[in-house]
């Protein structure tokens, strides 16, 4: 068994979610030809993630996840299960380089509020049972995804709002968050990691043109969206970290983003105060790591391994880019992850488990040599 990086920033840490295992898939299948009920789905649920928490163990890691494995989705589980959340499916082009044909999606219907028996509460419970002397991590997505799919990119939300201003939603969605944030540490969590792709609709002079073309000021919602999570994470623990992942997107290897943080890095790392920030440098469409010249006495989990293709990056050219990096954030602060998830949905990325699992381990073992621990 491989020696775990134990120490916090953990210094080889992940994304969170994996490829689901065939058993999984069959049994989800079963499930939805009403073949299995819901109570039998759970159980191989249950067997899945505690082989998935082993395996985690096994390759070195001292942060370990569920996989995802009860989602289909990395976020729309999770807000569809908000009270005033209203689920839609909804057709899609284009999406992804025209690899998602469907997508279930989500409005703000009514006011919101976090249920007291959300179903990740549970799930997070499980998770925790098995760490053991690892640390559960549980992922969520972050509250501008509420509030940029479902309240500013919904046509149905546009036709008949639920609230009488932006104001007034970013108020409850952080609302949302702040009794989240209480109900997962009141459940044992002091690991919480929040995803978010509605960053990336900034990166591109393209894709803020799109959002200028609905009439949105591109400046006043980045410093909307960050205060947003701002004030979502106002009332954590002290003994709680929250790590934020700033995505481009992830569907069977495919992206939905381009661009650098440049165009966002004052509103996001100067401002919001996460502990960890998990930021994707796995290729040409990053860019370089200057935007980090804002960060200040936060942790930066480099992506610099893709999940989207097998191919092992070379560990010496993976040092290098840390080192890089290490010139606008002190060492000490850097730690090292894969770019995304291996599953953001349940497709799953375009790559094998064993492929998977030799990223994971390629992550570790470069994560020693670097800080020796």
């Amino acid at each position: 068994m491989a020696k775990t990086l134990a120490k916090a920033p953990f210094r080889a840490d992940i994304v969170g979610s994996f490829l689901r295992p065939q058993s999984l898939k069959e049994a989800r299948k079963q499930f939805q030809a009403g073949e299995i009920t819901k109570e039998d789905l759970r159980s191989i649920e249950d067997l899945e993630i505690a082989k998935l928490v082993e395996k985690q163990k096994e390759s070195g890691l001292q942060v370990v996840t569920d996989g995802e494995f009860r989602r289909k989705y990395w976020h729309a589980d999770f807000i569809c299960a908000i009270e005033g959340v209203q689920t839609v499916e909804v057709e899609v082009a284009g999406f992804f380089q025209g690899e998602m044909k469907k997508l279930t999606s989500y409005t703000v219907a009514s006011p919101l509020k976090f249920p007291e028996d959300h179903p990740f509460l549970a799930d997070f419970r499980y998770l925790n049972g098995l760490a053991g002397d690892h640390t559960a991590k549980i992922t969520i997505p972050g509250p501008n995804m509420i509030f940029h799919s479902g309240v500013l990119n919904s046509e149905i939300y546009a036709e008949n709002p639920s609230y009488p201003s932006l104001d007034a939603v970013a108020k409850d969605i952080a609302k949302v968050y702040q009794d989240a944030i209480q109900a997962f540490y009141d459940a044992g969590c002091r690991y919480l990691q929040l995803d978010d792709t509605s960053w990336g609709a900034f990166f591109s002079q393209a894709s803020r043109e799109k959002m200028e073309a609905k009439g949105w000021d591109v400046n006043e919602l980045m410093e909307r969206f960050a205060e947003i999570t701002i004030e979502s994470i106002a009332h954590k623990p002290e003994d709680m970290l929250i790590s934020l992942h700033v995505c481009r997107g992830n569907f069977k290897s495919a992206w939905l983003y381009e661009g650098d943080y440049e165009a966002v890095a004052q509103q996001l790392f100067s401002r919001v105060n996460v502990d960890t920030f998990f930021l994707e440098f796995d290729n040409e469409r990053s860019g370089d790591f200057e935007p980090l010249r804002y960060i200040h006495n936060q942790n930066v989990a480099l992506g610099l391994i893709t999940t989207k293709t097998a191919e092992l990056e070379d560990s010496e050219e993976i040092k290098k880019r840390v080192a890089e990096a290490a010139e606008y954030v002190n060492l000490d602060h850097l730690c090292l992850s894969p770019q995304c998830g291996f599953a953001s949905t349940e497709e799953g990325n375009l790559i094998t488990e064993e492929e998977q699992w030799a990223k994971v381990r390629h992550v570790v073992q470069i994560a020693h040599e670097i800080w020796e621990e």
